[in-house]
């Protein structure tokens, strides 16, 4: 009974809770309805108000956006379609590349500035961006090449006419340089988007240059002016060296003057003079000599860095044959860039450059230098010269000089070969064609964005960025060079060359200049391993050849570490010598041997060794296993004391997706042998018309590969990871190629990384695109797998895996002080585990440890990459209607010198 009433008592006390919340909920109904009538009575007294209140909004958005419209033309404003993080550096060569900062001459503005590359850097964000298919409406602009011609300029007219015809503008072609600009008639063309394809791969110029007496005088320049005006040309887009830039600037800098001489003489009208008030003034710096200051690499002269290498390895084989000395003159009358790059790249004997003239009885220096190396077994000796190079009593030294010194006091059977305009010719690199592509881009958009007041400006590379600088100041600096030769100022020329230069002669000295006396011995008992980890990639050789040789000129023992950690596991360790890596910086391949296995497996293995042959550093070469790799051992040293060592990898892998780097050696190599197919696939397609070729490009999720690969080969589109697609997607291209059948261009070229969809593979899209291309176009495949990996390593592969070894052994030597302790080596501090990579302009030490945050894992990418900015540029140029993004900016004030400003 009691438990009945206590079940009753129950039911009632919830009851009574239910009513609680009944009543609660009507109260908060009231309030609401009070707050509904308050709200309402609030609207009525505001309604008189409303008109005014939208009045004053509207008036404030007019002013605002005045304010900034003004400002933006008072200013000069730039567009940037990649944002401000680099490609860094390219080495110090100033490779690339790899996204454009950009110019304008801005004062007294409240802006974050930055110092990039010797110049005041100001960034801005547009708060409106412009549309960049409408800013050349109703605009014209012409494009020219001058002067010598060289490999890469094709690709800059061939940007400039596609960017131009983007943004709405008319674009014309100037035949035959500024010769063609003064006699005019049918040497100043309009040109059209397929007027320029096939263009990408040809070497030299197609619209022709010319050397022009007539554009000296004035009588000449008003001819040109002219024939500018008839046209309704505002914008010029000049493509040459320092000499056709400064005509150009002289050009714009009479354009007022020249006017009214033509409205005197009845040549133009008042309206046409009108129209056409102002010149504007964009240069582009093509020259193989790369001898322009303000860019890192000139158009054209990694094109000529691959001709001179082609040379240089083939007479290394008729060398060792006979056992002959090879005397090379290649150009550089003003500047010793490519003799300088070419005796790195090629491990020569001596090179001979304009900047920095031997000693005082060099004679008998080189004569030493040959003697001993032949004395050590080397069939061959090669020396570089530079056309210009000179003594330092400013006589010329020329190949028949040294062929008689050499032939006379050594008795060395002695060629000489000078190798002239072939420097010039060939089918441009692909480094060069994206050169060129990225400086035509930004070339048309600083055409656009320039104003009466901004200076005539040159497009230029600077590490990754495509920069816009003060024409006349680049000269000017240029100018300085010469005159400090000339009043034997030979360090500072050196150092005015900039900072890519300067270490390039300092690399050079420390591994040309030296005898094996000089570092037979070790003198200390350190002890460092050197192992190639992952796929083997062109340009590793390199980087063990000038980390043995660095660790034997400090004094240590340098020990060869084969096939990767497995051979550290299994004790397959030898001592190197100075002669053991000798000939190895042009070898492609990995020949200390190289696999894929991991060191967790076998730490315990690896920390006996480490002990057995008393190792106190390690040089991990390699791609995302070695980072993987060198991240296991350190992770192990909590366990092992053994591994409490220094380490650095250094990136080497065709795949670019290291971590803490912006460039990986082989890389280049890889994206040279991908493009070069490309051309000879698009050859045949051009044959048979109506032909769609697939191609796939290895680099596993990275698609820096098939990036940066359809940029220099020109294709219609490239499938990435990192850039998601679906069917919508391929639905676009396969429109577009259908439209593009309908044009002269009747072929098709569509790059695929890898892994870029698991669904969508290669054979998904052959089958697709051969279907929808039924009646229109057929389709074939073609996979280029492992020949990717090999071959011979370009230029920059070869220098820049010299340069990278070097470092970091000289890296090591410093770390390995800091970590002696008691008597013995004891590393275990994040920055004693570091990547090597270039950063920012600069090869920089990053510890592995903080990379963690910034990889990805799971698909073996980092989480950021520079070239991805890239991407919009590759699809504009196929023609493809997208949107760049012109809201971020960037100007510049100043080139400034390391001794003050010019």
């Amino acid at each position: 009974m009691e438990a009945v009433l206590d079940s009753c008592v129950c039911v009632w006390q919830v009851c009574v809770c239910i009513w609680d919340v009944f009543v609660c909920v009507c109260q908060i109904s009231f309030c609401l309805l009070e707050l509904c009538e308050f709200i309402l009575q609030l609207s009525l007294l505001l309604f008189h108000w409303i008109p005014h209140i939208w009045l004053g909004v509207f008036i404030w958005q007019f002013t605002h956006r005045k304010i900034q419209f003004d400002a933006n033309h008072v200013y000069g404003s730039k567009h940037s379609s990649s944002s401000d993080e680099s490609k860094s550096e390219l080495c110090d060569d100033g490779k690339p590349t790899s996204t454009p900062y950009l110019d304008g001459t801005l004062n007294n503005l409240s802006c974050p500035t930055t110092i990039h590359n010797g110049c005041h850097l100001i960034n801005m964000q547009r708060s409106t961006p412009v549309d960049p298919t409408k800013m050349g409406a109703g605009r014209a602009i012409a494009v020219l090449t001058s002067g010598g011609d060289a490999q890469g300029m094709n690709a800059a007219v061939r940007a400039t006419v596609r960017v131009g015809i983007y943004t709405g503008a008319k674009v014309y072609f100037v035949h035959e340089g500024y010769q063609g600009l003064v006699d005019g008639g049918d040497n100043i063309r309009q040109a059209t988007w397929e007027s320029v394809s096939m263009m990408l791969q040809l070497g030299g110029t197609v619209i022709g240059s010319a050397r022009c007496q007539d554009f000296r005088s004035k009588e000449g320049r008003a001819k040109a002016a002219c024939n500018l005006v008839k046209l309704g040309i505002t914008n010029l887009c000049v493509i040459g060296g320092d000499g056709s830039l400064t005509g150009a600037n002289e050009f714009r800098n009479e354009w007022s003057e020249l006017l009214q001489i033509l409205l005197k003489a009845g040549k133009i009208t008042a309206e046409e003079a009108k129209r056409s008030s102002h010149l504007n003034i964009v240069g582009m710096v093509g020259s193989i000599d790369n001898d322009f200051c303000g860019t890192d690499m000139t158009i054209g002269t990694d094109s000529a860095l691959h001709r001179i290498m082609e040379v240089v390895d083939a007479i290394t084989t008729t060398a060792q044959s006979h056992q002959r000395a090879f005397i090379l003159e290649v150009m550089g009358r003003h500047c010793g860039y490519l003799a300088l790059v070419t005796a790195l790249a090629c491990g020569a004997d001596w090179v001979f450059i304009p900047e920095m003239p031997p000693d005082e009885g060099w004679e008998d220096h080189l004569c030493r230098r040959l003697t001993y190396q032949r004395s050590i077994g080397n069939r061959l000796n090669v020396i570089i010269v530079a056309e210009g190079a000179l003594d330092l009593h400013g006589k010329p030294i020329t190949c028949d000089i040294i062929k008689n010194l050499v032939t006379k006091k050594l008795g060395f059977d002695t060629r000489a070969t000078v190798l002239g305009h072939v420097q010039r010719g060939g089918t441009p690199s692909a480094f060069d064609r994206i050169l060129g592509s990225r400086m035509g881009v930004e070339a048309v958009m600083a055409l656009l964005e320039a104003t009466p007041n901004t200076p005539a400006c040159v497009v230029s590379l600077s590490g990754n960025m495509a920069v816009r600088l003060p024409l006349m100041e680049c000269v000017q600096v240029t100018k300085e060079v010469t005159t400090a030769m000339a009043e034997g100022r030979f360090e500072e020329a050196v150092k005015l060359r900039g900072k890519s230069f300067e270490n390039n002669w300092n690399t050079y000295k420390l591994l040309a200049h030296v005898t094996a006396p000089d570092v037979k011995v070790p003198n200390n008992n350190i002890n460092i391993a050197i192992l190639n980890v992952g796929a083997p990639c062109a340009g590793m050789n390199a980087a063990v050849r000038s980390a043995v040789r660095i660790g034997i000129l400090q004094g240590h023992n340098m020990l060869a570490v084969h096939d990767g950690f497995d051979g550290l596991a299994n004790g397959t360790i030898e001592p190197m010598a100075w002669g053991y890596v000798g000939g190895w910086t042009g070898k492609g391949g990995s020949d200390l041997g190289t696999k894929r296995s991991l060191p967790a497996s076998m730490i315990e293995e690896i920390s006996l060794n480490i002990a057995k042959f008393n190792i106190h550093a390690l040089v991990i070469i390699g791609g995302f296993e070695a980072f993987v790799g060198g991240l296991e051992l350190v992770t192990a040293r909590e366990k092992y004391e053994e591994l409490c060592i220094p380490l650095v990898v250094i990136p080497a892998t065709v795949s670019n997706n290291v971590p803490g780097s912006d460039f990986s050696i082989g890389a280049d190599t890889a994206l040279n042998t991908i493009t070069t197919t490309c051309d000879r696939i698009k050859q045949s397609a051009a044959g048979t018309k109506r032909r769609v070729f697939i191609i796939e490009t290895m680099g596993g999720y990275c698609g820096y590969l098939a990036t940066m690969a359809g940029l220099a080969a020109g294709a219609d589109a490239a499938y990435i990871y990192e850039d998601p697609f679906g069917i919508h997607d391929l639905e676009t291209n396969v429109e577009h190629l259908l439209e593009k059948m309908k044009t002269t261009v009747k072929r098709g070229l569509i790059l695929r990384n890898e892994k870029c969809n698991a669904n969508y593979t290669t054979d998904f899209l052959f089958n697709l695109y051969s279907e929808e291309g039924k009646g229109v176009f057929d389709c074939r495949k073609n996979v280029l797998g492992h020949m990717q990996q090999g071959g011979t390593p370009t230029p920059f592969d070869r220098n820049f895996g010299t340069k990278m070894g070097a470092k970091a052994v000289l890296w090591l030597t410093d770390k390995l002080k800091e970590c002696y302790r008691h008597g013995r080596i004891f590393a275990n501090t994040p920055d004693s585990a570091c990547v090597l990579g270039m950063k920012k302009r600069a090869m920089i030490f990053q510890p592995l440890s903080d990379l963690k945050e910034d990889t990805d894992f799971e698909h073996r990418i980092p989480k950021t990459q520079w070239w991805l900015k890239l991407r919009p540029i590759l699809k504009i140029l196929a023609k493809y209607k997208i949107s760049l993004d012109t809201s971020e900016t960037a100007t510049m004030e100043h080139v400034i010198k390391k001794r003050g400003t010019v």
